[in-house]
């Protein structure tokens, strides 16, 4: 009997300390020394490879920039404005893309053709005021064929009109943060205007925003197709469909105003680059300038792709817990940006507390990861609890004594 009393006396003084205690690591309101970075932009581990000439690349102004991170590896006058040509359809794609993916309209809608836009010249599949046509056949015939006519009923049909489209492309392109890009209408063509103006960053940056829509691809890799049941012959606008290796798009342009223009991606392993280029005289410079600039970008770079295991990780005990022990969360990684060659110098390491005090608040950080370079930290990520856990009550601890005693 004495001996009870002296245990519940003890189990009493335990409840009465976890009252009165701290939690041993961070608190949800404390957690800002391990969230400076939670799920933050991972850098490039060194993105400045040295170039010991110019690359070759024949055009006004030029952008390579690495897909998953959006960092620009190489650049020349990449916020010059200039004219985009048919290069301006690539925002009109992303814009039908991204009526699909919504459920707005479907690939097997029947469209029929306007007059506006059976008039549209330049480049077209001579659509006729009331042909039908898929949003499919449509979508094929701007991926492939760079058809104006086409692109001008897509247009229509995602916003009701070629001005509320026109619109609609422009507050897309303030939304991606394309600050130097002013579009007048949806193809490219500028015969009758000074304004229809975008740069090579900001081209790079609604490719980037495309690529995002990975079914794209079955279109803008197409080399040849047709319409009309095989009357009307599709050839591709960009000839790198066929001749460079992991190329997967993604959209050419040609005025006289605006020059020869590309924006050419290429995947090759897990690294998707974008190779825009303005202004060349010629379509074999802008041709040679996009390869030029991907297998610079190919030889020089690679993608790092970070990972820690939760079960690598383990539970963690809780102090004066109603349970004693609580699992972790890893949180998501960003692939990183490297150095070819480099991936040998990454650590990824788990840094994470012994125990935790209840109350365990609900995604309390108890640890990050840590990904380095040597000494060099590339970027941290929190670890938190995977769900939360009450303080034990005086009735949990009796009862857990009285257990105890049973056994």
């Amino acid at each position: 009997m004495k001996k009870s009393i002296i245990s519940v006396f003890l189990i009493v003084l335990i409840f009465v300390f976890a009252v009165s205690g701290n939690s041993t690591y961070l608190s949800v309101s404390e957690e800002k020394e391990f969230s400076e970075n939670p799920y933050g932009d991972m850098s490039a581990v060194d993105a400045s490879v040295a170039v010991d000439a110019q690359l070759m690349t024949y055009a006004k102004s030029v952008v390579l920039m690495e897909k998953s991170t959006g960092k620009v590896l190489y650049s020349e006058n990449e916020n010059e404005k200039l004219y985009p040509a048919s290069v301006t359809k690539i925002m009109t794609i992303l814009l039908v893309c991204e009526a699909i993916e919504s459920g707005k309209m479907k690939l097997s809608d029947t469209v029929s053709c306007s007059a506006n836009a059976s008039s549209k010249g330049g480049s077209q599949i001579w659509l006729e005021p009331g042909e039908t046509m898929t949003v499919e056949e449509l979508l094929k015939a701007t991926c492939v064929y760079s058809a104006n006519d086409a692109c001008t009923l897509l247009g229509e049909y995602v916003a009701g009109s070629e001005p509320a489209f026109n619109e609609l492309m422009n507050t897309r392109a303030a939304e991606l943060g394309m600050t130097n890009t002013h579009f007048d209408n949806c193809t490219g063509l500028d015969d009758t205007t000074d304004t229809h103006l975008t740069t090579a960053y900001d081209v790079a940056l609604m490719s980037r925003e495309l690529l995002k829509h990975d079914f794209i691809k079955e279109y803008t890799t197409i080399w040849m197709d047709s319409l009309r049941g095989g009357e009307t012959q599709l050839v591709n606008t960009n000839k790198l469909i066929r001749s460079y290796d992991g190329i997967t798009g993604l959209k050419t342009g040609t005025t006289e105003k605006a020059g020869c223009c590309v924006s050419a991606t290429a995947k090759r392993n897990n690294m998707e680059l974008i190779a825009v280029v303005m202004g060349s005289e010629n379509s074999n410079d802008r041709f040679n300038s996009a390869e030029n600039l991907l297998d610079w970008g190919f030889a020089n770079y690679e993608i790092y792709s970070p990972s820690v295991e939760s079960n690598s990780v383990g539970n963690i005990k809780v102090l004066f817990g109603k349970t004693d022990y609580v699992g972790v969360k890893i949180p998501p990684m960003s692939p990183i940006l490297i150095n070819k060659g480099a991936s040998g110098n990454i650590t990824v390491d788990a840094e994470i507390t012994d125990s935790v005090t209840a109350p365990v608040e609900e995604n309390q950080i108890v640890g990050k990861i840590v990904v380095r370079n040597g000494d060099n930290i590339l970027s941290e990520y929190d670890i938190s609890v995977s769900e939360p856990v009450k303080k034990l009550t005086f009735f949990d601890a009796f009862y857990k004594l009285l257990t105890s005693f049973s056994k």
